[in-house]
């Protein structure tokens, strides 16, 4: 098991690496409903695939004028030079969420998440945006600075939970309520350390992944 300073020591040297990342995020909100819209479907690609080549389908969608109009044909043959993980699937889940979030012609996105508190905002997303589970959901509203208290527990993170003794083992799949329940032992953890959960998540994936990305 890790000891508590070395991560405090590991956030020290990060931290403004990971400041910088946070205050990104929150600039995303600010942008326009398009902008928010591309993070989302960044998020409903990470599942089983590297953020980094969800990162690269989501640009070369949007590169060649995809993401917007394109078919799921189109879309899924992106992800699929991509090599994004469950390419048929996640084609289905842009397009079903594009039309869902179309009104007028237009995407219209920021006004159904303009109200309630942020744990409402994600069970709205969980409940109505196919593909969005709870750990996509918390993701999406990291990456729009809206969620910043939530916690995304990808494998990276369980990992770095074990690591520090805060959970047992990792379950193979998490239901709602065992989501919460790690969600809190991560927020208690936080708290213990004197690390918000933001950049707690940012240091984590960092030590697995060995950069400060989203």
């Amino acid at each position: 098991m890790r000891s508590l300073n070395e991560l405090k020591n590991s956030y020290e040297k990060k931290k403004s690496e990971i400041k910088e990342r946070l205050e990104d995020f929150k600039k995303v909100w600010k942008k326009s409903d398009e902008d928010v819209f591309v993070e989302l479907c960044f998020c409903l690609l990470t599942p089983q695939s590297k953020a980094r080549v969800a990162d690269r389908a989501i640009k070369s969608l949007l590169e060649k004028n995809i993401l917007f109009s394109g078919n799921k044909e189109q879309i899924l043959k992106e992800l699929t030079i991509s090599d994004v993980r469950f390419p048929e699937n996640k084609a289905k889940y842009i397009i079903e969420a594009r039309d869902f979030f179309t009104h007028d012609g237009k995407i219209d996105i920021k006004s159904k998440l303009d109200k309630g508190t942020v744990d409402a905002k994600r069970e709205w997303l969980v409940k109505n945006v196919k593909g969005l589970g709870y750990k996509e959901a918390s993701h999406f509203l990291r990456n729009i600075g809206l969620g910043f208290n939530l916690a995304i527990l990808d494998r990276h993170i369980m990992k770095n939970l074990m690591k520090y003794g805060i959970i047992d083992d990792i379950p193979e799949r998490l239901s709602r309520k065992y989501y919460l329940f790690f969600e809190e032992k991560m927020k208690q953890f936080s708290e213990r350390v004197d690390i918000p959960m933001a950049d707690l998540d940012l240091l984590f994936w960092s030590e697995e992944t060995g950069e400060v990305f989203k």
